[in-house]
């Protein structure tokens, strides 16, 4: 009994350790250290490129794995921050083409990489200016309560929830959410990613607490 209790137990070890190295899951950790890169360490100057060029990248993901909600996710992030970087001619259709890429891996799986989807949709219709269907902050906290109902503790969906509380002048709950987002826990993989958020996060209640 004690050598098959062994052999389920590494059978199962080597079988978790093939599921966290599938070519998706490799791919997906590139574009999540691309943005990271892009976002935090690129020159201002050459961000609109970079996040060009990455769209591309996160397309060639999205078309190789049809039907799951995870490569749709980066390029929706990916498409929506390029959007910031461009001019107000172009960044509006990018936009649309972000949020259509969020609404389509929302409906195929809402609890991907921990409700990312409805993370991003979140920001999105708070930080575009209010053409078309943007700027609708209640739509926005609607997305992000549901985020936060999947992730509760996750860093970007409480720092997202606090940019929207600043933005409708809430800015006792934005620090609520700020510092529980500065206290989230690590996500393993993605130091990059957290070291530059909680910058942000850092500045955004230092500027709340000096007013």
């Amino acid at each position: 009994m004690k050598m098959y209790a062994w052999l389920i137990a590494l059978l199962f070890a080597a079988n978790t350790a093939f599921a966290e190295t599938t070519p998706l899951d490799a791919s997906i950790a590139k574009l999540q250290h691309d943005w990271a890169t892009a976002f935090y360490k690129t020159p201002e100057k050459d961000k609109e490129a970079a996040f060009e060029k990455l769209v591309k990248d996160a397309h060639q993901v999205t078309t190789a794995n049809p039907g799951r909600a995870e490569p749709l996710i980066w390029e929706g992030i990916i498409t929506s921050t390029l959007a910031k970087y461009q001019s107000i001619f172009s960044a509006g259709g990018t936009a649309k083409a972000a949020r259509d890429l969020l609404l389509a891996a929302e409906k195929i799986d809402a609890n991907a990489l921990n409700g990312s989807s409805l993370t991003s949709l979140g920001s999105l219709y708070y930080k575009v200016p209010r053409f078309g269907s943007f700027g609708d902050h209640d739509k926005a906290r609607e997305y992000l309560e549901r985020a936060l109902k999947i992730n509760p503790d996750g860093i970007d969906p409480n720092f997202f929830m606090g940019e929207l509380m600043v933005e409708r002048g809430e800015k006792t709950k934005a620090l609520e959410y700020f510092k529980k987002a500065l206290n989230a826990p690590a996500r393993p993989g993605r130091e990059d990613a957290d070291t530059g958020r909680k910058a942000e996060i850092q500045d955004a209640i230092k500027k709340i607490e000096k007013k």
